[in-house]
């Protein structure tokens, strides 16, 4: 069984780097004992302990001798780079796919069709064993039609042909949750800075926060919602805008931690402490939230979990063909600091 970190989410590459105050490239290559020459005694020394300290153990059974041909699936997302959350999923995606066995490969495709079909070609003729379709954004996609009699899973994606079995993050109960606590700290007048309306997660994180109000008789006040950016500037502005209302709300729920960068940089402009005057919420649980001052309360975006799950229901069921393909929403956890 592998370790789960204080959140209950297992833990990762990523808590190793934290705690041993490095890159996660670093835990990677020393983990995996790559580059050994390079890293210096002290600093593997330090990532070991951290490692050993959280109980992290990388999920390498199953590995092949050399000579032999490894089974192997691949991930192609459309964006890695600008992304975090691209890069958590191709980890859990890696850790699962490793434990079962597997080699895992992941190519980025700019979202060009034209990459898409020549990559899935070539896997294709190399004898890949099953896709990870991924995306950045949480959306509608059709996937591409070289997919259709490979086994493929949709992560952070899904489409209206259910023959895709498919992974995303339960936004909506998300909101909820996130709002829910602020009601629970006893605010009634509750604003929301959210992201770009067209983008799905910001519609279902909007729509927590009004199933949370409803369930608690509170009244739904549009004046106290903000659509922004998921920017610090968007946060900044939004706080300001909802702070000049005649009644301005006691609670801010942040639709994204980088929002709430913004939101306490206006707060602290206005004079106001957080909570004392005013409580935070973000969402996503970035590293940042935890040295906000002060820490910001959060909800998880659960995409390493994600990645994992992809990865495992590709190999164990999809693969071979069991099973009816199944909708998944993965939970978000919340994770309740001193900003409320």
């Amino acid at each position: 069984m592998s370790a789960r970190n204080g959140n209950g989410r297992r833990v990762t590459m990523q808590d190793v780097a934290r705690r041993a105050g490095v890159s996660q490239s670093t835990v990677s290559f020393v983990i995996n004992d790559v580059e050994a020459g390079r890293i210096a005694a002290a600093t593997r020394a330090r990532v070991l302990r951290a490692a050993d300290d959280l109980g992290y153990r990388p999920r390498a059974a199953g590995r092949h001798r050399a000579g032999q041909r490894h089974p192997w699936i691949g991930m192609l997302v459309d964006e890695i780079a600008t992304s975090q959350w691209a890069a958590h999923s191709a980890e859990g995606a890696q850790e699962a796919a490793w434990g079962l066995g597997r080699t895992f490969v992941v190519a980025m495709t700019g979202g060009r069709p034209e990459i898409e079909d020549a990559l899935i070609a070539s896997w294709r003729a190399q004898g890949i064993e099953g896709v990870i379709y991924a995306s950045i954004l949480t959306r509608r996609i059709a996937p591409p039609t070289h997919l259709a009699d490979l086994p493929t899973v949709l992560l952070n994606c899904h489409c209206d042909d259910p023959a895709f079995p498919s992974v995303v993050p339960a936004e909506t109960i998300g909101g909820l949750n996130a709002t829910r606590a602020l009601i629970d700290a006893g605010h009634t007048r509750i604003g929301m800075i959210n992201g770009e309306p067209w983008m799905e997660a910001a519609r279902d994180r909007h729509k927590g926060y009004r199933q949370a109000l409803s369930s608690h008789d509170v009244a739904y006040d549009p004046d106290l919602v903000v659509d922004a950016n998921f920017l610090p500037s968007g946060g900044y502005q939004g706080s300001r805008r909802l702070m000049a209302l005649e009644t301005p709300p006691t609670a801010l729920f942040c639709a994204s931690d980088q929002m709430a960068i913004g939101a306490y940089e206006a707060l602290k402009e206005m004079g106001k402490t957080i909570p004392g005057d005013i409580a935070v919420m973000g969402y996503d649980d970035q590293e940042v939230a935890q040295h906000l001052n002060p820490k910001l309360s959060s909800v998880v975006l659960p995409h390493a979990e994600m990645g994992r799950w992809a990865a495992d229901y590709l190999i164990t069921t999809r693969a071979h063909g069991q099973g009816a393909p199944v909708q998944i929403k993965l939970d978000c956890p919340l994770v309740m600091r001193e900003s409320v």
